[in-house]
């Protein structure tokens, strides 16, 4: 009994040995995986992001960032939930920051963010070169796809289910075609700055509407429709593309990068007299135009290798300036003065303060 209770001693102790060596060999690797930068956020900020870690990549000592393109608010609640190798080190975001975002990052022991606004980019509403292009105002884009509009159309109807099936039931000059727009989910920053911008633009046309108490407004003025007319086509914005060449009467809602770069197969709408292009967004004519950021965890700075260089690479002038090779890609940059001030506060790290 006294050499079985030995042996069975050396089993446990030889089991134990082998299991911590497999925790510790398990540690290394992720600690190996973790020479990596974690970048996730914004489908509209991936291709900037992404030909900036190639370039980083090539140009560097350091690994290539992996980029990942899960929508500015999944991004946010990745970055938000924790400090540690384990959770992402950048977040791209096609909007700023929300209040309960940061109140979430604190909460989740995520202290100090550096913001960095990386430039400017237009929302299009796009459609095929199969089709013409199509002049439109906001007060036509949120009578399209609100969930409750005022009733005929009139500024004191009342409001009832969005009636209209057509875009020629709206105003005789649109398509006479079925309402059919693909664009991004709730989570999705652009969604976030096209209700914001775009339908509530249209919204406050409207007297009626617009001395609703402000919960009310913000409710009518952004809740989409849901009998088809919208289609939530997830955060690939390629996916979207596709589709609307193989269907030349839909409509897609993306940013002006993806326009750009599908140049040859679609074309914005004109909304509100001005055509979605690079001197419109940057000149701030066309009306439906947002900044762009990505934040980044401070705790991982010196921790990641490569974050603080990679911060560096962004903001240089080769990738984010006028001449830049972001601005190949579609990026509108920012005014001079401004590009210096916010370069001068990422290298710094200066904290986020709302």
């Amino acid at each position: 009994m006294h050499t079985q209770g030995i042996h069975t001693k050396y089993r446990a102790v030889g089991l134990a040995a082998v299991m911590l060596a497999g925790v510790l060999l398990a540690s290394e690797e992720a600690r190996a995986e973790r020479n990596q930068i974690h970048i996730v956020g914004s489908s509209t900020v991936f291709p900037f992001s992404t030909t900036v870690a190639e370039y980083f990549g090539k140009s560097s000592s350091f690994s290539t960032p992996l980029v990942e393109s899960t929508g500015s608010g999944g991004g946010l609640k990745l970055f938000c939930a924790g400090v540690g190798e384990q959770h992402p080190d950048v977040a791209n975001a096609s909007r700023r920051i929300k209040k309960s975002e940061v109140d979430n990052c604190a909460a989740n022991g995520v202290g100090d963010v550096t913001e960095v606004k990386i430039g400017f980019d237009g929302i299009v509403v796009a459609n095929s070169k199969e089709s013409p292009q199509m002049e439109i105002t906001l007060q036509h884009l949120w009578l399209a796809l609100a969930k409750r509009v005022p009733a005929g159309g009139e500024d004191d109807g009342e409001l009832v289910a969005n009636p209209y099936e057509k875009w020629s039931d709206i105003d005789p000059s649109l398509p006479d075609t079925r309402i059919e727009v693909l664009g991004p989910p709730p989570t999705s920053g652009t969604r976030d700055a096209f209700v914001e911008i775009a339908m509530e633009g249209g919204c406050d046309t409207f007297r009626s509407v617009k001395i609703l108490p402000k919960e009310e407004f913000k409710s009518v003025c952004h809740t989409v429709r849901e009998d088809g007319a919208w289609i939530d086509a997830g955060e690939n914005d390629n996916l979207i593309v596709q589709k609307l060449t193989a269907n030349p009467d839909a409509f897609g809602v993306f940013g002006f990068g993806f326009l750009d770069q599908n140049h040859d197969r679609l074309h914005g709408a004109r909304i509100d007299d001005e055509d979605p292009t690079f001197d419109n967004i940057a000149d701030g004519n066309y009306p439906v135009s947002r900044s762009l950021f990505f934040y980044v965890k401070n705790a991982h700075v010196g921790v990641i290798p490569g974050l603080k260089e990679y911060i560096a690479a962004f903001t240089s002038e080769g990738a984010w300036g006028p001449d830049g090779y972001l601005a190949d890609k579609g990026l509108i940059p920012l005014p001079d003065a401004e590009r210096a001030r916010v370069k001068e506060q990422a290298v710094a790290l200066k904290p986020l303060s709302l």
